[in-house]
Parts: C-alpha cells; structure tokens; sequence
C-alpha cells in the first residue's frame, strides 16, 4: 500500500476569520497572527473590525479589513475574493460569526428565526463554498467552525439559536466526511458559556430571565465565563495539530471558579443548585 505524504504546514498560512469585529472572532485573529500568519478580518462594523486590526500591526502581524455579511450570499463572495486578492490562497478560515435572539420554539417570529438559521448556519456554507474548494486542489488547509455546547447541553430559551447550530454541527460532520483524503481538515469548537457581544442587546431583564432558565435546566451550573482568548486557544490547537492528524471536535468548558473550604456543618451563603452572580447582568452575553 503506498504511503500517504501530506502536505507539512507552511510557516505563512494566510487566513480569514469571519465575525471578527469582537469576542472569539477578534481573539482568534490576533492569535493567528501572533503565530506569523496574515489575517483577513470580516464583519458587518467595519470600525470595530479595524480597531482589531491595528492592534494586530502594532503587535507586528498582518491584519486587513473587508465587510462580511453572513446573510448576504453577494457579500461573502465578495469577502472570499477580497481576501484571496490581499493574502493569496486562503488556508485557515475560521467562522466564528453568530446571531442570538432569545426566544421559544413558539414565541420567535418565522422572520427572527429564519435570520439565526441564515447567520449561523447558511452563512458557514457560503463560506465553505467559497474557500474550500481551493484548499481541496492544493491538499491543505483548515475549516474551522465555532458552534457551542449548546448540541450536548440544550438551553431554554435559545430554540433558534440551538436550531441552527445543530444543522451546522450537520453541515460540518457531512464535511468532514467529504474531505477525508482530501487533506483539508473541518473541525468544529464547542465552547460553553463565554463572555462575548452575543446577547449585550438582550436588555438585563431579558438576560436574566434566560440565565434563570439555564440554571433551572442544570445547562448553567456556577458563575464563570470562558474568555474569548481560551476559545481562539482550542482554534489554534486545531490548525496547529501535525498534518496526518486531525481534532475533528474540541469542546471548551469554563472551569468553575476556586472557593474556600467550607466547614461540613457551615450552610453555604447561596443554595447550591443557584451559582453565585448568574444574575449580574455583567455576565450578560456570550455563546449561548
């Protein structure tokens, strides 16, 4: 049987990275360019987008800026080629791009629901169409996907939202299924609660009614968030991993904070199915 011979990773690994105006998006792209690659920044706030971006230059990486509407198929063919002309053949593309509305199965508008499938799921498709074709001729190059661990752990509340996630855990797994042999590899993060702009627009009273719900459903069990950095960690380590090798699905989970030890026969100040400031409304946003 002849030997498989992958292609090693290049030292310069042009990428784009689509929601990258804030969160895991922002951090991803710093991290990739930290590690030496170019990155293409996509996100509808172009202003916010390129604050990232000169942050990544003063730091001695290459970052550009190019609009991306994920609801638009116009404007991710557009970001696809814009990207391509900047940095040549994309090989790492990361989507990281979300929506949220908080709502039932009952309660969220056709229209609201359709816009969340459209973002999170339609719109990681018309990336892949766009970039990995490419990859698949020259044998290389990573797809990463940002979902949640909302498809292990679902939460009230979140009926859109966990709708389109699993039709991109869906789309990914049909993906990774296609691509074998190819040498193109699509991995997908699922990330538990993380601070992020996701859900700051929701209001406080709207917040806190879902994270009540989250931990009246055990989907929330204490109080800490995952940063946006520790997320854009577990994409590294994806595109990082040797060719010949493959993390088909990294989940990353917030470690509970550290407490004292309390005395057995001392009642704790919070009861224990409550963790300690769910509610603050400085919590609000996030992978849901």
């Amino acid at each position: 049987m002849p030997r498989s011979r992958f292609v090693p990773h290049p030292p310069r690994r042009p990428a784009v990275v689509a929601g990258a105006s804030s969160g895991i998006g922002a951090a991803t792209a710093a991290a990739l360019a930290a590690a030496g690659h170019p990155v293409v920044l996509g996100a509808r706030r172009l202003d916010r987008c390129e604050e990232v971006a000169r942050a990544i230059r003063a730091a001695g990486g290459e970052a550009h800026v190019r609009r991306l509407d994920l609801a638009e198929a116009a404007s991710v063919e557009e970001f696809a080629h814009a990207a391509q002309d900047a940095l040549g053949p994309i090989d790492i593309m990361v989507s990281s791009a979300g929506h949220a509305v908080p709502g039932t199965a009952l309660g969220t508008s056709p229209k609201d629901f359709a816009h969340t499938v459209e973002v999170n799921l339609l719109g990681a498709h018309r990336l892949v169409v766009a970039l990995a074709p490419a990859m698949v001729r020259r044998h290389h190059g990573d797809l990463v996907f940002v979902s949640s661990d909302i498809l292990r752990i679902p939460r009230p509340l979140m009926a859109a939202y966990m709708a389109s996630k699993w039709g991109l855990d869906g789309l990914v797994r049909a993906l990774q299924l296609e691509l074998e042999g190819t040498g193109v590899r699509a991995t997908i993060i699922q990330p538990g609660q993380t601070l992020t702009d996701m859900g700051t627009d929701w209001g406080p009273d709207t917040t806190t009614e879902v994270l009540g719900e989250w931990v009246r459903f055990g989907a929330a069990r204490h109080s800490h968030f995952l940063r946006p950095p520790a997320v854009a960690a577990a994409v590294m380590a994806a595109v990082t991993t040797p060719p010949g090798s493959h993390l088909p699905l990294i989940e990353v989970q917030p470690e509970a904070p550290v407490t004292p030890d309390t005395p057995p026969d001392t009642p704790p100040d919070t009861p224990p199915d409550t963790p300690p400031d769910i509610h603050d409304t400085r919590n609000a946003g996030g992978t849901p």
